[in-house]
């Protein structure tokens, strides 16, 4: 094999090695988050679960991440983030915002 491909081929797997260490879980009960507070690698692609246990649809927004994604009720969804700069970033569920909220943070 070429070094070119061999080094593209490597880069390749390395980056999905990362990305498919930092996957986070998030469950949305009575209209809150759990945790309320989620971590992931910073400069780094993640991917983020979101199971939805309650009897209504909901949105998970964030208009700091320029993300949305709805999630059925009693389903879940699965959210591929591009890489975040080291910081914190606020995410809250779009139809039950005054109890729904909670925090990412990239470090």
């Amino acid at each position: 094999m070429k070094p070119i491909p061999l080094l593209l081929a490597l880069t390749l797997v390395s980056t999905g090695a990362l990305a498919e260490d930092n996957k986070v879980s998030l469950s949305l009960s009575n209209h809150r988050f759990t945790p309320e507070e989620i971590h992931v690698k910073a400069n780094t692609p993640s991917t983020v679960t979101l199971t939805n246990q309650d009897d209504q649809v909901e949105e998970f927004d964030s208009s700091m991440l320029r993300i949305e994604k709805i999630v059925a009720a009693h389903s879940t969804g699965t959210m591929r983030w591009r890489p975040l700069a080291p910081g914190r970033y606020k995410f809250m569920g779009e139809f039950h915002s005054e109890t729904a909220q909670g925090i990412v943070v990239a470090e």
